[in-house]
């Protein structure tokens, strides 16, 4: 018989990890036992998945307010510095604004609407309409906004963010001025020292900028790049990814992880025999419908990852094939077909139709927004997935 489950995605407990933890041991160690535990078989083309914050900790990758307010001051002068585009968040951007404003003397923070970049809402977009407001065009200061829009608390958090991120600048011995525009050469009328807060499109955001007469202009990706005081860093990221760990502290996004997925296959090559395959991942992409949150915290969805997950899926979709080229068969005879279909397919079937309908995204950014449904981001105690059949098909037995 056929075997009839397709892929499985299992979160795997494993201790909490602290500073110079083995993750290649604990990692290999722990699905191992859930295997003997749960009693599934180790199969070659298996992903073993772990979060980004268990590389982190592992690393000892943790930075301070007054590391990250150190930095800012070098890179942008301390005196009057505008902050732009920044994601509202309390556990991603607070407590990096707490240390922005401690390296500066004013604040100058511009924030998009009627949404940041991941999707979280200031206002909804029907009021914009409602009050003849263009967002691509007006640009609005604090009592602007408060009389059209008055104290809009998020739906999920309760937070009125502007609130809150105005009171966490003042608290850090920071001026501020707030502003809602989402041209970002409008902070140039304002200050020519920008700290780029966007994530995925900083890259534009900062050429704008720097064309537009911008002087010191820096990302967040630029932001502890190397080591203030022996503290942690990304080189590649900077402040990107980062997590709060206590009031005063917070977890950067983990670095140097090619060398961690490529050992941890090898360990389990040498444990099991079986060719594996082993990625990092933060944050996936899943749209929420009520609060309208993307997710896409992270610079990228996986930092690392073994060769055998690079690429896109290669998939022709059943019901097309079922709809169009066999709509004339049906039962045993049906399902005979497709599956020689399926053997027979070309290598990339880039545009061809038969694919229609299947996802368009590379192949370690649909798994890292597997793994970051399964694990949760709370108290499951599974930092690491362990998926299977992922590279499965119909023919698959």
């Amino acid at each position: 018989m056929s075997r009839m489950v397709g892929t499985v995605s299992r979160g795997i407990r494993a201790p909490i990890i602290r500073a110079n933890d083995d993750l290649v041991k604990i990692v290999t160690e722990s699905v191992i036992e859930a295997s003997r535990n749960d009693g599934f078989e180790i199969r070659n083309r298996d992903i073993v998945a772990m979060t980004e914050a268990i590389v982190a900790r592992a690393q000892g990758n943790y930075a301070t307010v007054d590391d990250i307010a150190a930095d800012v001051r070098e890179k942008l002068g301390g005196e009057t510095i505008g902050v732009i585009f920044p994601i509202l968040s309390r556990n991603r951007f607070a407590i990096c604004l707490r240390g922005i404003a401690k390296g500066a003397k004013k604040v100058v923070l511009m924030l998009s609407y009627p949404s940041d970049e991941v999707g979280n809402h200031l206002i909804d977009i029907d009021m914009i309409d409602e009050k003849g407001v263009d967002p691509y065009r007006d640009v609005l200061d604090l009592k602007k906004y408060r009389e059209l829009f008055g104290y809009t608390l998020h739906p999920f958090t309760g937070i009125d963010y502007v609130e809150y991120y105005e009171k966490l600048i003042r608290e850090s011995g920071a001026e501020a001025e707030i502003i809602f525009a989402n041209d970002p050469r409008t902070i140039l009328n304002y200050t020519k020292n920008v700290l780029c807060c966007d994530i995925h499109t900083r890259k534009r955001t900062k050429r704008i900028l720097k064309a537009a007469g911008g002087e010191r202009i820096y990302g967040m990706d630029e932001i502890l790049t190397a080591p203030i005081n022996g503290c942690g860093y990304n080189a590649e990221y900077g402040l990107l990814g980062t997590n709060k760990s206590t009031e005063d502290t917070v977890k950067l996004f983990p670095r140097d992880c090619q060398q961690l997925v490529n050992a941890i296959q090898d360990k389990f090559f040498e444990e099991t025999g079986k060719h594996v395959e082993v990625m990092v991942y933060g944050d996936g992409a899943f749209k929420d419908p009520i609060g309208k949150i993307w997710e896409l915290a992270d610079p990228v969805v996986s930092p690392a990852y073994t060769p055998g997950l690079e690429g896109t899926p290669n998939e022709l979709k059943l019901k097309y094939l079922a709809d169009n080229d066999f709509a004339s068969l049906s039962g045993e005879e049906l399902r005979s077909a497709i599956k020689a279909e399926i053997q027979k397919k070309d290598e990339n079937l880039f545009g061809k139709m038969a694919s229609e309908g299947t996802t368009p995204r590379r192949l370690t950014d649909l798994i890292g927004s597997l793994c970051d449904l399964t694990s949760g981001s709370g108290d499951k105690g599974t930092p690491i997935v362990y998926i299977q059949g992922y590279f499965d098909n119909y023919t698959t037995d």
